[in-house]
């Protein structure tokens, strides 16, 4: 192809210089001749170039090739980043979905805590909930130790800033010692303290402990009274003790106001009340004065087995359709059986000589001081 731009521009002098002559002609004549060839070899020109195009044209469908593979192998790559991603994306979702679905279940069985909630629909939620306890604690009972009246309010002046249990394990020794209200007042006072120090705050007990046997030997004849106002003049004897006493040892209702009590009204919005007197006097509103005692112990029970202060079980709690405060603990049903305590998580309880209904069910006495 190159050859014919030169061609042409030495045949153009020769067609230029033509009306001269002959020798024009021949000039012309030698001109053409030596063009002629040029003619002819344009084809072996156009062969070569021929040849040679197929050669940049299988070098530019080589260089294609290679541009198709390079595409072809970041594609395929591309693919396998999306195909990943695409894994990773549904993996993502389907976690998310697991997650949803989690999260719905435990919406659904979360209970809708009460709002706007009316006196009467409060009124027979607290009871449900009072029947509810009574199911799962039959053996209720007051856990504390004691044979007669004046074991009880002793023994219950005690249990302030301690366990039951640690009351349990320490009264058999004071009760052998000192069997009456006589015999305690007229103790000494260091012997009584060295008795009562597991209880913690022995010197402070020793002096309730001993002064409420003195007025129980001087003003009611050694014996225990049965009433409420009689009762608090007693030393270290509050209402909590007052109640304790008469619904146990005498039969007659009462309210025990406890810590675990107050807690757990305050959960299931029985009242909002923080005062104890206040929150006796709102609960006791709501039930009929014939199941205030036995009341007082489901509660309780239920708050020393199940609903913790700091960490209450409430994925094994048989109330939680019914507690506003669901959902504060623990609802995992597996993470939250771990949870349970005394007979319910299959541990020992807090009498040393519990009641036989108890051990029916499946309870297991305390062991007695220094056994463990």
């Amino acid at each position: 192809m190159e050859a014919l731009p030169g061609a042409a521009s030495e045949a153009a002098p020769a067609s230029s210089g033509a009306p001269r002559g002959s020798g024009a002609k021949k000039t012309a004549g030698r001109t053409a001749k030596k063009v002629t060839p040029a003619k002819k070899a344009s084809p072996a020109t156009k062969a070569a170039a021929e040849k040679v195009v197929p050669v940049k044209a299988v070098s530019k469908k080589a260089v294609s090739k290679k541009a198709v593979s390079k595409k072809a192998v970041g594609g395929a790559r591309a693919s396998k980043k999306a195909v990943a991603g695409q894994g990773a994306s549904k993996s993502a979702a389907s976690g998310a979905g697991a997650a949803r679905k989690a999260a719905k279940k435990a919406v659904s069985a979360a209970p809708v805590p009460p709002r706007n909630e009316s006196r009467t629909a409060l009124v027979r939620r607290a009871r449900r909930i009072n029947r509810e306890l009574a199911e799962v604690y039959p053996y209720a009972h007051p856990e504390l130790d004691f044979e007669n009246p004046f074991q009880l309010v002793v023994a219950t002046v005690l249990s302030a800033q301690t366990t039951d249990l640690r009351v349990n394990q320490t009264t058999p020794a004071l009760f052998a010692r000192y069997p009456t209200p006589e015999d305690l007042a007229a103790a000494d006072p260091e012997e009584v303290e060295e008795i009562l120090r597991p209880t913690g705050f022995f010197r402070a007990k020793t002096k309730s402990v001993i002064g409420l046997s003195r007025a129980l030997r001087d003003d009611f004849g050694g014996e225990v009274p049965g009433r409420l106002e009689d009762l608090v003049k007693l030393p270290g004897v509050g209402r909590k003790t007052a109640f304790v006493v008469l619904g146990n040892a005498f039969g007659r209702p009462g309210i025990t106001v406890d810590t675990h009590f107050q807690r757990l009204v305050r959960r299931w919005q029985w009242t909002a009340e923080t005062e104890p007197d206040k929150i006796e006097k709102a609960v006791g509103e709501l039930f009929p004065k014939s199941e205030w005692t036995m009341l007082s112990h489901h509660v309780i029970f239920h708050g020393r087995r199940i609903c913790h202060a700091r960490k209450p079980a409430c994925g094994a709690c048989p109330i939680a359709p019914l507690c506003p405060a669901y959902g504060e603990g623990e609802t995992d049903p597996e993470k939250a059986r771990k949870l349970l305590k005394y007979e319910k998580g299959g541990f020992p309880g807090q009498r040393l000589n519990p009641p036989q209904s108890y051990l029916d069910a499946g309870g297991r006495p305390a062991p007695p001081l220094g056994a463990g």
